[in-house]
C-alpha cells in the first residue's frame, strides 16, 4: 500500500465532490461532504489522541511503548479499521473483557461466524435478563473498538449456586421452668 500524501488526497475528495455536484444531485452533494467532515473529525480526533498520549510525561517509561494507544479504544479501533493493530485476535478480545465491570470468562469465539460465547464468573446481581442483557450490551460495546471481528455475543447460563443452607442453635430441651426435662 503507497503513502497518499495530504495533497493527493484532498485532490481526490475535490473531484469526486466535483463529480457529484456535476449531476446535479444537491443531496448527494451534501450528504459526501457531510461524509468528508465525519471522517475527517473522526480522524483528527485520532491523532488529536495519539499524540496527547505520546505526549504525556511518564515517571516511568512504559516498557511496551505502544501500550497506552493499543488500551485506548479511539486509537485501538483506527488501528483495526485498517488492519494495523499488532496484536492478535485473542488478544484484543481480551483486553476489552478486562475492562468491563463484570467480571467475564471468554467460553470460545468462533472466527467463522464471529460469535463470542461468554461466561459471567462474578456475582451478577439478580441473575436477571436485564443484568445479562447490560453484561452482553457492554460486552459487545467493548469489542467493537478492540475486536471488530467480534460480530455477536452469547451469554452461557452461569451455574446455579447452591442455596445457603441456614444452620440455627438446636431449640432448647429445658423445660417452662428452665430445667433440663427428664424425658428424652
Amino acid at each position: 500500500m503507497s503513502a497518499t500524501t495530504a495533497e493527493q488526497a484532498g485532490r481526490r475528495v475535490e473531484e469526486v465532490l466535483d463529480r457529484l455536484a456535476e449531476n446535479g444531485d444537491s443531496e448527494a452533494c451534501a450528504a459526501a461532504e457531510e461524509v468528508v467532515r465525519v471522517l475527517m473529525e473522526f480522524y483528527g480526533s485520532g491523532i488529536a489522541r495519539v499524540v496527547d498520549l505520546l505526549g504525556r510525561p511518564a515517571a516511568r517509561p512504559p516498557a511496551d511503548p505502544l501500550a497506552p494507544l493499543l488500551a485506548d479504544e479511539l486509537v485501538a479501533s483506527l488501528l483495526n479499521l485498517h488492519g494495523l493493530h499488532p496484536e492478535d485476535a485473542p488478544t484484543r478480545i481480551d483486553r476489552a473483557l478486562s475492562a468491563l465491570p463484570q467480571p467475564v470468562e471468554n467460553a470460545g469465539f468462533d472466527p467463522a461466524t464471529g460469535l463470542l460465547r461468554l461466561r459471567v464468573t462474578g456475582s451478577s446481581g439478580c441473575g436477571c435478563s436485564g443484568t445479562q442483557e447490560s453484561v452482553r450490551q457492554a460486552a459487545e460495546d467493548a469489542l467493537a473498538c478492540f475486536a471488530p471481528e467480534v460480530t455477536g455475543v452469547e451469554l452461557e447460563s452461569a451455574p446455579r449456586e447452591p442455596a445457603l443452607l441456614q444452620i440455627g442453635t438446636r431449640p432448647s430441651l429445658a423445660g417452662a421452668d428452665g430445667r433440663a426435662s427428664a424425658a428424652r
